[in-house]
Order: structure tokens, then C-alpha cells, then sequence
């Protein structure tokens, strides 16, 4: 396991692809091994189609649920017709949190250099619960949880982290 990540965050993982099967899902094999590897509890696993009424059917789902705290998505945010996943989520936020995808956008420069502008990566906040929509290759997850959520869903990491906000998401 790596450092310690303070509270245990409830994860569920989505899927989003027209062809994707438990048996080659990569991508959402590598969200899984290192939500776990960091300590915390994936609770929920899907794979949904490219399209945006069945994508927000699951999130509604895990959006209303006490049981989910954070939804990481992998698929669906290219700009290609069937990549519909940013729309989905952005409709659904209460909050968006542009520096998710500007700083995911950086870190993936560093590795495939100015490709990263064919991503969309987004993140935000719904009833109480984060989302992060991810590209769909491995490279790009790796890059996410290694380089920004493995931080920010770790409730000791300084100066502050996504964590400590979850008490105060749904103040008014």
C-alpha cells in the first residue's frame, strides 16, 4: 500500500465505451488497483456506453448514494462524434472544477506533448459528490491518479485536499 491515505474514500468506477468487457477493461483495472492500492474502497464498477442519458443514469444513481463519495470515469472524452462523457458530467454539476482538467491537461503534456489538447478531462461536484471524467487510455489514468487524485484523496496530504472540503459540500 502506499502512504497511508488518512479516511477511507468510497470510489466507484465507470467505463464508458461501446466495445469495452471486464475481460480487457485496462483502463478501469488500473483505477481500481490504485484506488485500492491507496487505501480506499471501490464500491461500485460499471461499464456504460457512449451515450449521455445511459451515462447519467449511472452517475445520478451514485450521485444520490450515501455509499459513494468520489466517481472516476475513463473513456468518452475525446472530441470525436461517440465521445459524449464531459457533456454528461458537466450537466449534472452543482460546481465545476476547472483546475482538475487544466492541471491533468499539464501533466499529460509532459508524456504525450501537445495530443493532451484532444482531451477533455473534467471535474466537479454534485450533491455532495466529485466526479472526474478521464480519457480513456491507461497512460491518461495513470496520469490522473498518480499525479492529482492520489493527492487530493488522500486526507493527509498538505496543504489541503478534496477530503477535508467532503463534511462541507452540501452547505448553503
Amino acid at each position: 500500500m502506499d502512504a497511508p491515505a488518512g479516511k477511507v474514500v468510497n470510489i466507484a468506477i465507470m467505463t464508458v465505451s461501446d466495445t469495452r468487457t471486464e475481460a480487457d477493461d485496462k483502463s478501469g483495472n488500473t483505477l481500481v488497483e490504485r484506488a485500492q492500492k491507496a487505501g480506499h474502497k471501490v464500491v461500485d464498477r460499471k461499464i456504460v456506453k457512449d451515450e449521455i442519458d445511459l451515462i447519467q443514469k449511472q452517475l445520478k444513481e451514485w450521485i444520490a448514494s450515501p455509499d459513494v463519495d468520489v466517481v472516476i470515469s475513463t473513456g468518452g472524452t475525446g472530441v470525436t462524434g461517440r465521445d459524449v462523457t464531459p457533456e454528461a458530467f458537466e450537466a449534472l454539476y452543482d460546481k465545476s472544477i476547472p483546475g482538475f482538467g487544466e492541471l491533468f491537461r499539464w501533466l499529460s503534456y509532459q508524456n504525450i506533448k501537445t495530443s493532451t489538447i484532444q482531451s477533455r478531462a473534467t471535474g466537479g461536484v454534485a450533491n455532495g459528490t466529485f466526479l472526474f471524467a478521464l480519457p480513456g487510455s491507461t497512460g491518461a489514468c495513470k496520469d490522473a491518479w498518480d499525479g492529482i487524485l492520489v493527492h487530493q484523496l488522500n486526507s493527509n496530504n498538505p496543504p489541503c485536499n478534496l477530503v477535508e472540503l467532503m463534511p462541507r459540500l452540501l452547505e448553503k
